[in-house]
């Protein structure tokens, strides 16, 4: 007899991170997963008392990420949420997170239409974006699964819609090719970067465990190749006299930022889905 299984994933934020887990889970002997972005909820469907759970929650260890136990309520099939490191100095802590990465994002969206550079208004988004999500788990802390993914639906529907703004913004630079302040743009970008560093050193002392600390210094990684992306095209546009390196990683970053929009709101549809029978 089948049972379906529940873990919280922590350090779980983008689809990418939901691929690395799933990939592990398969690397137990786990054919089938399914990690939904929108919860951080990671479900197996596997026989009672099944074996490979061990290797599971080893492969995801070793991946860089931890995983909880979501306990069965009483009341059938409904899931009993747990806190996950819910003690005060944790909650602060992501919020001085969430305040580094909004507050730099709407300064970076600012500092993109000064200096005209649509790779800073993208890079702008990827700040917004993980400002979001650290707030949606701050706030979800207990909630019940159909309104955490309530929430993230919202937000994956917010995200999408300044995604597609800067594309079509993009677009339109294009033809308009106006000239970009290059000094100003890597400048900019430099400072994301050292913004990115210090929301990682905020985080380290409260992840628990030496996976949680690997999947911080993995998620700053990322963002700093996008920061490292847009200096490049500062670089670029200020040697050659030509928008096209801005416009390049604009698109690249824009691109990626809609794809994991959509996911977020493909896990939380299936989430609503899912939990909704239950209530």
């Amino acid at each position: 007899m089948e049972d379906t299984i529940r873990y919280r994933v922590t350090g779980m934020d983008c689809p990418s991170c939901a691929a690395k887990v799933e990939k592990a889970v398969q690397s137990a002997g786990v054919a089938e997963a399914t990690v939904s972005t929108a919860s951080q909820i990671l479900t197996l469907h596997l026989p009672d008392g099944d074996q490979r759970l061990s290797g599971v929650e080893r492969a995801v260890a070793e991946a860089g990420y931890h995983l909880d136990l979501v306990p069965r309520a009483e009341t059938g099939d409904r899931i009993a949420d747990v806190a996950p490191h819910a003690a005060p100095a944790y909650r602060r802590a992501l919020w001085v997170v969430i305040v580094l990465n909004v507050g730099y994002g709407l300064i970076e969206m600012a500092g993109g239409f000064l200096t005209g550079s649509q790779a800073l208004k993208a890079d702008a988004l990827d700040f917004l974006g993980d400002g979001l999500i650290t707030f949606l788990g701050v706030l979800a802390i207990g909630w019940p699964l159909i309104w955490r993914a309530r929430s993230a639906l919202v937000q994956g529907l917010f995200l999408g819609a300044l995604g597609l703004s800067v594309t079509a913004n993009t677009l339109w630079r294009v033809f308009a090719q106006t000239p970009i302040e290059a000094g100003l743009m890597g400048a900019l970008a430099l400072v994301a970067l050292a913004v990115n560093v210090a929301a990682a050193l905020v985080l380290v002392p409260h992840r628990a465990g030496d996976a949680n600390v690997r999947a911080v210094w993995l998620f700053s990684r990322n963002d700093a190749i996008g920061n490292a992306a847009v200096v490049a095209a500062a670089v670029l546009v200020g040697w050659t006299g030509s928008t096209w390196p801005d416009l390049v990683v604009a698109f690249a970053i824009a691109g990626l930022f809609l794809h994991a929009a959509w996911i977020i709101i493909r896990d939380a549809r299936r989430d609503i889905a899912q939990a909704g029978p239950r209530g």
